[in-house]
């Protein structure tokens, strides 16, 4: 069984870093892992994403239209942007904190409200403001951890195999606040 997971953010929010874990979580859990990630517009606050895709044996990192299962979303127009990977049962985890790209700060576009609404007439989507609750654990910076700790209620990974991944990726002052982000995300119960 292959599980296919799509990254979606915008740059700065972590989205290397997560899919670095996931991989290596994944690796020492002994699946074999594809993946792939597009960031040369990070730099300019543009858009970044990435492919995972964990199994017995894959071949390529890439994830055709309609086959992906989970979504990860670092900000809602990315869920949009990136919903028609997903299957039809598909899950979208869903960070709900805006940041507003130029045009709609400009006023020449609207933010589009109701068709990221509407994905929840399609799709299961856990919402939360990652950056709201990772500020209240201790620092901003740890919002990326708490949408890792949901996704890895989704993916076959053992808990101690997560955790030790994290451990090795994060700067030793910062692992404790890591770990109660990824807690924290594990045991979210949604909206």
């Amino acid at each position: 069984m292959t599980t296919n997971i799509m990254l979606g953010g915008v740059g700065g929010q972590g989205l290397i870093l997560m899919t670095r874990i996931i991989c290596q979580a994944a690796l020492k859990d002994g699946y074999d892992v594809k993946s792939n990630d597009v960031v040369g517009l990070s730099q300019r606050g543009g858009m970044v994403w990435g492919n995972v895709r964990i199994g017995e044996k894959i071949y390529s990192p890439n994830i055709p239209p309609g086959d992906a299962d989970i979504l990860v979303s670092m900000e809602p127009i990315e869920a949009l942007r990136w919903s028609s990977i997903l299957k039809k049962d598909g899950k979208i985890i869903l960070n709900i904190k805006r940041f507003y790209p130029t045009l709609v700060q400009q006023e020449k576009y609207e933010y589009p409200e109701e068709d990221i609404e509407n994905l929840k007439s399609t799709y299961q989507v856990t919402e939360i403001n990652a950056f709201e609750e990772a500020k209240n654990i201790g620092k901003k910076q740890v919002s990326n951890v708490i949408l890792l700790g949901i996704l890895a209620k989704h993916i076959d990974i053992k808990m101690d195999t997560w955790k030790d991944t994290i451990k090795d990726n994060v700067p030793y002052k910062s692992i404790e606040m890591n770990l109660e982000a990824f807690d924290y995300g594990y045991n979210y119960q949604g909206k």
